[in-house]
């Protein structure tokens, strides 16, 4: 339940770094001086200037895209949040709790930290569509539907027919992905995080540091996830994995 706090924070703060980007991109507004302050501590300004070299590694269209798909990512899980998911009495630690403040707000810099303090530079904005958006935007929505799915029948296991609540228990989940993992939900966020990674065209390293981070997070969260139904359920699937179909 705790979750929904990052998931607001995500909506309003990564709007916010979206509504400045798309400013700057298509009407030629200046980014606010404290982003500009953020691009020169992290060395942006330098790569700035070899405009050339600069544009072969980064298209401005795929940051402002990601950034599009990061913020419909939070609206989507503050929506399951508020409206599908039936959560438990479970508390989060406080530790975990700043962190993931601080995660969210973290993830959307990192983003429009890949494009130059000076977006325009003087220039026309014009978008160009290549390949890797289209099959990135295309992955992230298959794992959108998917991890959707796969909250819907873990918040089902916990209500009648009627759609009433009924239990706070666990259950064993049945259907979609749950038919290979414990933890679909946890591997569609991988790929959701892996899309956006396609989607800056493979080459961004920052990103797949973001990436490497989501993979060892979520890993460690299915595995301990996948033991407790071992433990508690004896009749559990034995061919089920905890994280990755076929593989983890």
């Amino acid at each position: 339940r705790w979750f929904t706090h990052f998931y607001v924070i995500s909506v309003l703060w990564n709007g916010f770094l979206l509504i400045w980007l798309f400013q700057a991109e298509f009407l030629g507004v200046s980014l606010p001086s404290w982003i500009q302050h953020m691009h020169h501590a992290l060395g942006r300004d330098s790569q700035s200037k070899d405009t050339g070299k600069y544009s072969s590694y980064y298209d401005h269209f795929s940051a402002l895209l990601v950034l599009l798909l990061l913020w419909l990512h939070s609206c989507r899980r503050l929506a399951e949040c508020l409206w599908t998911s039936i959560f438990s009495n479970g508390v989060i630690h406080i530790v975990q709790y700043c962190f993931g403040l601080a995660y969210y707000m973290a993830v959307g810099s990192t983003v429009l930290c890949q494009v130059p303090a000076n977006v325009r530079n003087g220039k026309e904005f014009s978008v160009k569509i290549c390949w890797y958006h289209i099959v990135g935007v295309m992955m992230y929505i298959w794992a959108s539907l998917h991890q959707h799915r796969c909250l819907v029948i873990l918040a089902n296991l916990r209500k009648s027919k009627s759609g009433k609540v009924i239990s706070l228990s666990h259950s064993v989940p049945c259907g979609d992905w749950f038919e290979r993992v414990s933890c679909p939900h946890y591997f569609a966020e991988l790929l959701i995080y892996v899309s956006m990674a396609v989607t800056l065209g493979f080459h961004n390293v920052t990103w797949w540091c973001v990436v490497m981070y989501v993979l060892f997070n979520q890993a460690l969260a299915a595995v301990l996830c996948h033991e407790f139904y071992q433990k508690n359920f004896s009749s559990y699937p034995k061919h089920r994995k905890a994280f990755i179909p076929f593989v983890f």
